[in-house]
């Protein structure tokens, strides 16, 4: 079957070598990121969705928040395998952090008390359809990117250091930038395990 945007999240793989060297201007990234997110589907189009972009200096000093919060945690004598980690994703050209606003997701379940229970899960789900969508824009940009997820750990410094609203709740990360190494190959479970068609 052919399908360009099939053949678009084809490109869509995690990179874990990443340089400095975009393929495009900031600016441009820039807009690209801001398009992905207002072009993903929220539930009652509550665009819960928010991103802090950071560049450069910006985006190693996210990282070094996090690299003082694994410190912390990660005993001293394993701490040199996760500082390597940690600063693979610094060597990128940026990190979109992604938040879902739990103040859109509040007054949702005071307006439809009858859904209450469910705009937590549905913010969930736009976080994803988001993260996604700036993750399958990048790839087809020519831009490398993973998804990481060390919140809660350096959520406290973060808000303070760009002075985010309190109603924030960051919920993943991406490190993006140039692709300085090959992608290995993805493998499939078999379609009989994840599918059920009937006609």
């Amino acid at each position: 079957m052919s399908n360009s945007f099939l053949d678009t999240l084809k490109t869509r793989r995690s990179q874990y070598a990443l340089g400095k060297n975009l393929p495009l201007p900031q600016e441009d990234v820039t807009a690209l990121i801001q398009e992905a997110i207002k072009l993903s589907p929220s539930s009652f189009n509550s665009q819960s969705s928010r991103a802090v972009i950071l560049y450069a200096s910006q985006s190693d000093k996210f990282w070094g928040f996090v690299k003082d919060e694994l410190r912390k945690i990660v005993p001293a004598d394993a701490f040199a395998a996760t500082e390597a980690k940690i600063d693979s994703f610094a060597a990128g050209a940026g990190t979109v952090l992604f938040y879902e606003d739990q103040e859109v997701v509040a007054g949702l379940q005071q307006q439809f008390p009858s859904y209450a229970e469910n705009f937590p899960i549905w913010s969930e789900q736009a976080s994803g359809i988001a993260q996604f969508a700036v993750w399958s824009a990048l790839a087809n940009a020519g831009i490398g990117a993973s998804l990481q997820h060390y919140n809660p750990l350096p959520d406290a410094a973060v808000a303070a250091e760009w002075n985010l609203p309190a109603s924030w709740k960051l919920r993943a990360q991406m490190p993006f930038g140039s692709n300085e190494g090959a992608f290995g190959e993805k493998s499939f479970i078999d379609d009989t395990q994840r599918f059920r068609v009937f006609a």
